[in-house]
């Protein structure tokens, strides 16, 4: 069962925007991210959650997507996302912003097979600047913005495939606008 839902979970770059996420939905991705473990304990992750359409475009204007297909505008127009989490670390629990990268990735991911598990999908998005969503968010001057994950229903087909013989890890897309994801193979993967 979880490698099913972790074949189904891929970094999404196109949503049903007819279909709305509540808030009990985000809030119930963010339950599962909370019984995470945490370094040394700490747990000094907070999330931001957007759900209302003026939330989600303030948010969805801040972030930039695809940096491997610099010549096309994803999502396309008419397929964002209709929910963000943002993930936060709260410097009042601990100034190191180093010290808990493992944990935003560990959360993240919890999150996203929660979301595939209720039919959804979603997608990482790193690109974007702390300042800017802190400002823009009226986050609190201890709230510093780490991880950005968009979420909605997917409207478009991802397609797992082998690493090619050049080593070419690029995602691409075909001229249908289906989405390739070139994979390692397992022999590549072990060390021994």
């Amino acid at each position: 069962m979880i490698k099913e839902l972790v074949r189904q979970n891929r970094s999404y770059r196109g949503y049903d925007e007819s279909f709305r996420i509540s808030r009990e939905t985000l809030e119930d991705l963010v339950e599962c991210a909370r019984l995470c473990p945490s370094s040394v304990n700490k747990q000094p992750l907070k999330y931001y959650l957007a759900w209302e359409s003026e939330q989600v475009a303030v948010v969805q204007s801040m972030t930039r997507w695809a940096r491997a297909l610099p010549q096309m505008k994803l999502p396309h127009p008419g397929k964002n996302p209709t929910a963000f989490i943002i993930i936060c670390q709260d410097t009042s629990v601990d100034e190191n912003l180093n010290r808990y990268q493992k944990d935003v990735g560990i959360v993240a991911q919890t999150m996203l097979l929660a979301a595939v598990e209720q039919g959804l999908g979603g997608c990482m998005i790193g690109n974007f600047t702390a300042g800017e969503v802190q400002e823009k968010l009226q986050l609190g001057e201890n709230l510093k913005p780490l991880l950005i994950v968009a979420l909605g229903k997917p409207a478009e087909e991802i397609i797992l495939v082998d690493v090619p013989e050049d080593g070419n890890t690029n995602y691409y897309r075909d001229d249908r606008d289906r989405h390739y994801v070139p994979k390692r193979s397992l022999e590549e993967e072990l060390i021994n």
